[in-house]
């Protein structure tokens, strides 16, 4: 008996049964009390001179006496029945839904706790079991593209050592490149492996003063990084918004020679755009882009630099972050980079 209204319909049916015994015994104890009068004695009549009976005079019923009351108390408690109802009833969805909404950002979201009525539990107890193995198989894929990663550093590393035993320089050059271009692609995708098994932790930073110093050092270097605007700090995980604000300015860079960084701060976002002048890329394309080892051909490829995973690192540090990454026209010709990022 005590497992069946440990289940989410025992305890809602419970309650609601609850509710109106107790309604239909409030209405009858007070119909019982002030229900309708008995029919009045024969001494309540008094005799008048002309032989006809006049009733006495009676006190006047209280108003409380009528329905109106119990009708009422009814209702108000039915009505409580059924928000609490509602409210039992949602409780776990909501549950639910935050936890899927946590999963969503990050893999190493604590996971559900299995309490409440049975079907709450059993809810829980499959998420988290999910959870678990999402983990597993990413860790697991993580670290097989890893070791496959790695492991072909070492051939690829005697290649270009036998390649100085090639007398034709012009192949000896193309072969060099091309291996280089597979080292390179190697590096990319041991750092992209990298990023996804992050897990930091938020802390407050000084976003201005990150930028700052980004387009300070890339000045130093001779590149032409310009800045402005300003905001307050913004609680975020550090590595992850340095490693997306330079893969965006690198990326600037790489096809446009140069870069500005504009700062939009408000109370509900803050918004960082990277903007170029170089050749844009299409609407249609420009989704495409964030998909991990995409090139563009024309000006946006192996030539210029870069792997096709530099945009995919972004998007996806920002998302960590809670916010979004677009890709809009730069007035004039180019390309901006808009990162969203949610206050609190």
């Amino acid at each position: 008996m005590r497992a069946t209204f440990n289940t989410l319909f025992g305890r809602l049916f419970g309650l609601l049964l609850v509710a109106i015994v107790l309604a239909h015994v409030l209405a009858i104890f007070w119909f019982h009390h002030y229900g309708r009068p008995p029919p009045p004695p024969p001494e309540a009549f008094v005799e008048q001179p002309d032989g006809t009976l006049k009733p006495l005079h009676k006190e006047p019923r209280p108003w409380f006496s009528g329905p109106l009351v119990p009708l009422t108390f009814q209702f108000i408690s039915l009505i409580i029945a059924a928000w609490y109802g509602a409210k039992l009833l949602s409780r776990p969805i909501q549950r639910l839904s935050a936890a899927a909404e946590r999963l969503s950002v990050d893999l190493d979201s604590p996971p559900l706790v299995e309490s409440g009525p049975r079907e709450a539990r059993q809810a829980a107890s499959t998420f988290n079991l999910m959870q678990k193995r999402i983990r597993e198989q990413v860790s697991q894929r993580a670290r097989m593209l890893g070791a496959v990663s790695h492991d072909l550093r070492t051939p690829l590393s005697r290649l270009k050592l036998r390649l100085e035993q090639i007398e034709d320089t012009r192949l000896q050059g193309q072969m060099r490149q091309d291996l280089d271009d597979m080292i390179g692609m190697l590096d990319a995708t041991l750092s992209y492996l990298h990023e996804q098994r992050t897990s930091e932790t938020r802390h407050w930073l000084d976003v201005q003063a990150l930028v700052e110093s980004l387009s300070e050092n890339a000045q130093d270097q001779g590149r032409d990084v310009q800045f402005s605007g300003t905001c307050t700090p913004l609680q975020v995980q550090p590595m992850a918004l340095r490693s997306c604000l330079n893969n965006l300015i690198d990326n600037a860079l790489r096809y446009a020679g140069m870069a500005r960084v504009e700062l939009a701060d408000s109370r509900g976002a803050l918004v960082i755009r990277v903007i170029d002048n170089g050749p844009g890329i299409a609407a249609d394309k420009r989704e495409a882009v964030f998909e991990p080892f995409f090139r563009l051909e024309g000006s946006r490829n192996r030539n210029s630099g870069g792997v096709g995973l530099g945009m995919t690192i972004a998007k996806e540090a920002v998302e960590r972050l809670g916010g979004h990454l677009s890709l809009e026209d730069t007035p004039g010709g180019g390309l901006t980079a808009v990162m969203w990022l949610p206050r609190g």
